[in-house]
């Protein structure tokens, strides 16, 4: 189990923590704008967060002959996606710290555009800022930032692992061919 999780969460965190090494440089040059490049991201963790479900499969099919109990499941698919997770966080650190120029204010500059451009109030977008502004100051904090990071992607690796290990642990579905 442990060469599986291993193997699955580190291609899984390669791809997503690839990703954002590759897209901030485009954020940077004004390529990619916020809007798209959370879409890009979103994106791109599914594509590698499921590598869980070949990562669940593999483990029923090649260790358990093709038999998997729900919990053994989500825990292999939980397990990788934990990995996935701190690749991701650990990148994201690398890239903040080192490509990034000043990400908080690029993203709330985003944010006020597109307040603006729905029609708030002044008063209610003098607000948001303030609150933007307090959230900026906690970003500066790298535990804080780590944490965030991964709760950007964890929610969205144990959706995919839960899912895996209820579709695996139906003998018939996608069975066996060992």
């Amino acid at each position: 189990m442990r060469k599986i999780i291993l193997v699955f969460g580190s291609i899984a965190g390669a791809i997503v923590g690839g990703m954002l090494l590759i897209t901030v440089p485009l954020y940077e040059k004004g390529i990619l704008k916020i809007g798209n490049g959370e879409w890009l991201g979103f994106i791109t963790m599914i594509i590698g967060l499921s590598l869980i479900f070949f990562g669940v499969k593999s483990y029923r099919d090649g260790e358990l002959d093709g038999v998997i109990t729900f919990g053994k499941g989500l825990k292999v698919g939980v397990l990788i996606a934990v990995l996935a997770s701190l690749i991701y966080a650990v990148s994201w650190e690398i890239a903040y710290n080192t490509m990034s120029g000043d990400f908080m204010k690029q993203y709330n500059d985003a944010r006020v555009e597109t307040l603006k451009s729905q029609g708030i109030s002044e008063v209610k977008l003098q607000e948001e800022m303030k609150r933007m502004e307090e959230n900026a100051m906690h970003y500066k904090n790298p535990f804080i930032r780590f944490g965030i990071t991964l709760m950007e992607i964890f929610p969205v690796g144990m959706l995919i692992a839960l899912l895996s290990a209820a579709l695996l642990k139906r003998k018939k579905f996608l069975p066996s061919t060992q």
